[in-house]
């Protein structure tokens, strides 16, 4: 069965049997089926992502462990996101096909006209592409029809049915979960300039705001188009471009608009930052605590170390995901 792919408002479909024409090449992953358990959970969940050429190999792992790990696998809606050109979204969409003949998914294009001009430079320069931006419209991108969607970097793999992070419960006022950390130390998200001014500092006033990774969030896409959150999440950037107020890419305007705001959400969804930090990428080790998605943020990405020749020991976990047809795939 081929998959139906909306792609800038035409519907495409593509056959199973088309080879991507990109620079790498992917197997094909197996079909994965309802379980008997599956009984009565009829209403689909929505996970978006982001689609590029760059982290391609990352985004065919994790989405490979979702569905290895889910009960209802066939109640998955994928909505990727990837970038206006139309020749990188045609091998995109030809790559996801053939590797997932099964799935149900849909492509959308982030206009990098939208957010380009309201970027400004941070401390990596991968923080700096356009489509790391695109979690700011969701609500715009996706149709009025997706109510609540699990938000994932592409960086991650679950090692636990997804359906159980799709069933946060977001209270009466929350726009957004994920998991938060009131040990780190929030003052290090924005400059000395933001902290002295007080007409800025003064937002976070009686908020108990705490430092969230905005790779791994539940969303009401409802709560979010009516409190119109794309636009005061704009206004922060644009202060940026006028005074640097911080220095780490699209994170710090959601921790002004939503940080002492959210759900919470238990830290073994978001075991992150085992790529290390932003400058060097070196090992580290997972957090105290259960796991059920592990997040490779930080420079340092497992599949670049294990081409290296130089992996980190967690990166093993993630290894079994890889679907990259190498010479030996090939031969067997």
């Amino acid at each position: 069965m081929a998959p139906t792919i909306l792609l800038l408002g035409f519907i495409l479909t593509f056959s199973s049997t088309i080879h991507p024409n990109t620079a790498l090449s992917f197997k094909e992953a197996p079909k994965f089926y309802n379980s008997p358990n599956c009984l009565g959970q009829d209403d689909p969940i929505h996970i978006a992502m982001t689609l590029d050429s760059t982290y391609l190999r990352g985004s065919m792992a994790a989405i490979l462990s979702i569905l290895h790990h889910s009960t209802c696998p066939d109640n998955l809606r994928f909505h990727f996101i990837s970038a206006s050109s139309i020749t990188t979204n045609r091998d995109l969409n030809r790559t996801i096909a053939t590797s997932f003949p099964y799935l149900t998914y849909y492509m959308y294009s982030l206009n990098d006209s939208t957010v380009s001009g309201l970027i400004s430079t941070s401390i990596r320069s991968s923080l700096d592409c356009p489509l790391n931006y695109a979690r700011n419209y969701l609500s715009t991108l996706l149709p009025n029809t997706v109510r609540k969607v699990v938000y994932l970097d592409n960086d991650v793999v679950l090692v636990d049915d997804i359906a159980k992070l799709a069933a946060t419960e977001l209270g009466e006022e929350a726009v957004l979960a994920a998991p938060q950390y009131c040990n780190a130390n929030f003052k290090n998200y924005f400059t000395p300039s933001f902290w002295a001014n007080p007409a800025l500092s003064m937002t976070f006033e009686g908020r108990n705001a705490c430092y969230f990774n905005t790779g791994v969030m539940v969303i009401d896409l409802e709560r979010w188009r009516k409190g119109d959150f794309t636009t005061k999440i704009t206004e922060w950037m644009e202060l940026q471009k006028r005074m640097r107020i911080y220095e780490l890419g699209s994170l710090p305007p959601f921790l002004l608009v939503f940080a002492g705001k959210i759900a919470p959400v238990d830290h073994r969804w978001n075991q992150h930052g085992l790529g290390g930090d932003n400058f060097n990428g070196l090992c580290r080790d997972l957090h105290p605590g259960p796991v059920s998605l592990l997040h490779w943020s930080g420079k340092g990405k497992p599949w670049a170390r294990l081409d290296a020749g130089r992996p980190c020991p967690l990166d093993s976990l993630w290894a079994p995901f890889d679907l990259l047809q190498t010479t030996s795939s090939l031969d067997s």
